[in-house]
């Protein structure tokens, strides 16, 4: 006898042990069609497996995000069958599910093909057809090591050799094709419905320069054709919008081969950073925070004392001053807690709220560099928030807030995740549960839904993290808020109470951009390059059809130049056609152009990059209108 009960509730009695699958099929012929993977007794479980005599069940369809990633992890062993039939002498390395898509790492002899990639997805269509079941095995550690290094493969016994002694070790096998996996994975090869291979890429080893270098195959798959089709229509836009392509074109940054991942920032470019860093400015001034700088080299005792040295010194780059070790800082952390110690506080003066546009440099590995989003130079928006423990949950709070109107500006939509505490970390199990709790409060008593990330705080505390959505509705993590209780510890840093004793802060560490050069990278794909006219390296373009018309173009920028706009004139020998195409490549938001008809009216022609010729506008009229886009930072 087997009792399985449902979601709702209700309770099926069967004369044997059953499978999530037979329970689907005995509910209806849909949901046993639709189910991708089950929860049985609140754990992940094939649909073709056994069981407990009693469980509860839940079924889940591609809709759900867990589902999702079982559905493309079973589509990424469908693509290494597909490899290995192909190339016997493949050795296979991971090939987990990753957003939006999976990969598999392969090491071959020869480097694949476009050609290659259609013969894979070609024999991944077969073997869908061939539906073959897909089947767990638990085998013992001995019965692993041996029946992998009789089949050569090398990589699965290294990862069998570093699980622990008593993990329990599963393969899955489809056909004649067998792999190392925990699962679980989708019944049958037949219920992978619609796939794509997309690329391929060269990765290291368990991304160690130091290892072989693999081939990496990168794939998405979905349960309809038409959410594939949406999803590579998304890609195809997502390309034009690379910032790293727009970056060039519209003359904003470069990176030079001698100094990889140390973004240079060109006179376009500068002008979006300043305007970033001026609305960062005015916000934290109405919050009343006071701006710091630290010194951007420290001694390693420094870091030391901080616990970096212990928990980050192999992304921290070194030097040597006077005979002695130094640090470039890759956290501005340390030297807030230095500013503290240059005064003696009292209870009266917290919160000390300290905010730091400073450079930090990370040694990130050089096959994880890319464009302004992964770099290994940065300025963190940084703030150290020094307070009584009394008044976390109200400065949490007042974070989020301004997180939330800096956000609001550029229109970006978010969602939040709690980070809990990480198995190598700093403070007692105590501390750690005090700063949760507190965090997990500001966040339900502002009615905020919010995601727990188990194990992925900082090393000193929990974080809350916000991810922001593009308009592509890929998603960012940026703003990140940090409740630390560990460096005010270890800094010895104290304040007089109210009873005349010495008390220890608590410390709020949190950036809204980020790394103000990686939210530039995001902005830059958000708008495409077409900012809004307040972030506009140009804002207006005056194009004159004739040279004698110049000198009244001459004038009109003159005189929105000297009222606060940011305003070319394109003099040039050129046909009005082409000036009009290049602003138009450019991104400018208003051209002016200019013949006889506006210089006699003291008018212009107005185009918009987004409309096109809208007529004559009168200059005082489009002045105002440009300076109160700037001033309300309007959206496009």
């Amino acid at each position: 006898m087997a009792v399985v009960i449902l979601k709702d509730g209700s309770r099926r009695e069967y004369p044997q042990p059953v499978t999530p699958l037979q329970v689907a099929e005995d509910l209806s012929k849909r949901l046993a069609k639709e189910a991708v993977v089950a929860k049985v007794n609140g754990a992940l479980w094939d649909i073709n497996r056994v069981m407990p005599a009693e469980a509860e069940l839940e079924l889940l369809d591609f809709d759900n995000p867990q589902a999702r990633d079982v559905y493309r992890h079973s589509t990424s062993h469908l693509m290494a069958q597909a490899v290995q039939e192909l190339y016997p002498d493949v050795r296979l390395a991971i090939g987990p599910a990753i957003e939006d898509g999976f990969y598999y790492d392969f090491d071959l002899k020869e480097p694949l093909t476009p050609e290659d990639m259609q013969k894979i997805q070609g024999r991944m269509e077969e073997l869908v057809k061939e539906d073959l079941e897909i089947q767990r095995q638990v085998l013992s550690r001995e019965e692993a090591l041996d029946l992998f290094r009789k089949m050569g493969e090398d990589y699965k016994v290294e990862l069998i050799e570093d699980l622990p002694e008593d993990a329990e070790i599963s393969c899955y096998r489809q056909g004649d094709f067998l792999d190392l996996c925990a699962g679980p994975h989708v019944g049958s090869t037949g219920r992978i419905r619609v796939f794509k291979l997309l690329s391929v890429a060269g990765s290291y080893w368990r991304g160690d320069e130091n290892q072989p270098m693999l081939q990496r195959i990168y794939g998405t798959s979905f349960a309809k054709k038409s959410q594939l089709e949406e999803h590579l229509a998304l890609l195809e836009e997502a390309k034009k919008r690379d910032h790293r392509k727009l970056g060039r074109e519209l003359d904003l940054f470069s990176v030079s081969e001698d100094g990889p991942g140390m973004p240079i920032y060109h006179p376009n470019g500068v002008i979006v950073w300043n305007e970033l860093l001026k609305l960062w400015r005015e916000e934290h001034a109405r919050d009343r925070y006071m701006e710091i700088r630290t010194p951007q080299i420290l001694n390693k005792r420094l870091w030391e004392r901080s616990g970096h040295w212990d928990n980050y010194a192999e992304n921290m780059y070194l030097t040597e001053v006077d005979e002695t070790p130094f640090a470039l800082k890759p956290m501005n952390c340390p030297g807030a807690m230095l500013w503290y110690l240059t005064a003696h506080r009292s209870y009266r003066d917290l919160p000390l709220r300290t905010a730091e546009l400073g450079l930090v440099h990370r040694h990130e590995r050089s096959g994880t560099l890319h464009g302004l989003m992964r770099v290994r130079a940065f300025t963190q928006d940084d703030a150290h928030i020094f307070m009584l423990p009394s008044q976390i949950e109200a400065e949490v709070a007042g974070v989020i807030d301004l997180v939330d109107r800096i956000y609001k500006v550029f229109g970006l939509e978010y969602r939040l995740e709690l980070s809990t505490r990480p198995e190598k970390c700093m403070g007692t199990e105590e501390q750690w549960e005090t700063a949760t709790n507190a965090l997990m409060r500001v966040l339900e008593n502002k009615g905020i839904e919010y995601k727990i990330n188990p194990g992925d705080g900082a090393f000193y505390g929990p974080k809350i993290d916000f991810h922001i959505l593009d308009c592509l509705k890929r998603s960012w993590q940026c703003a990140t808020i940090q409740l630390d209780f560990q460096l005010p510890e270890r800094f010895e840093l104290t304040y007089t109470g109210e009873d005349g004793q010495e008390h220890r802060p608590v410390t709020v560490h949190r950036v809204i951009y980020g790394a103000v050069d990686r939210f530039f990278g995001i902005l830059i794909e958000h708008f495409a390059g077409a900012f809004p006219v307040w972030l506009a390296p140009v804002q207006v373009k005056i194009l004159p059809i004739a040279d004698r018309h110049h000198e009244y173009c001459k004038t009109v920028a003159a005189r929105l130049e000297e009222a606060g706009i940011r305003v070319t004139a394109d003099l040039r020998n050129e046909k009005i056609g082409y000036k009009i195409r290049q602003a138009q490549g450019e991104k400018v938001p208003y051209m002016l152009v200019v013949g006889d008809k506006e210089v006699e009216a003291g008018k212009a022609a107005l185009r918009t990059r987004s409309q096109g010729d809208v007529g004559q506008v009168d200059i005082a009229q489009f002045q105002e209108q440009v300076l109160r886009e700037i001033k309300t930072r309007q959206l496009n």
